[in-house]
């Protein structure tokens, strides 16, 4: 790491996809964004409204057909060096849903995945974790 680097570090950007979900683990993450007790910031990354700033994608849900050139193009919008953590059983394996017509497998199919985080929905614990694991795969390849 060069010393400019070390001057001007930089938290991760976090920004979520919903490639289908039934909206359980929407909601917990949403409770990482706003609760104190959960909250990201404490690890040092915050949520972003455009792919373009993020450094770290969420995906929720399992990919549908309707949504899939469209998770995809928006994974391709996130610059490098990015990191995806699949959130919920449904991108890790397309969980209850995954023997529905609609449904295009699991996430890892389709695009790197770098971190999962099981349940049905997670956890908020385990999502700070993931998220925790993300930050240091992302902080590698920086």
């Amino acid at each position: 790491m060069s010393f400019m680097q070390k001057i001007f570090r930089r938290s991760p950007w976090l920004y979520r996809i919903n490639a289908g979900s039934c909206n359980g683990c929407d909601v917990e993450l949403a409770t990482t964004a706003c609760i104190p007790r959960y909250d990201v910031e404490r690890l040092g990354c915050q949520y972003c409204g455009s792919p373009k700033h993020a450094d770290i994608v969420l995906v929720t849900g399992p990919l549908t057909a309707r949504v899939k050139d469209k998770v995809l193009r928006l994974w391709e919008e996130i610059p490098d060096p990015k990191v995806t953590v699949a959130v919920g059983i449904c991108p890790i394996s397309g969980g209850v849903f995954r023997e529905g017509l609609p449904i295009e497998g699991a996430l890892d199919r389709h695009l790197p995945v770098d971190v999962n985080v099981p349940g049905c929905p997670p956890r908020p614990q385990a999502i700070i974790e993931g998220i925790a694991q993300a930050i240091a795969i992302w902080s590698e390849r920086r």
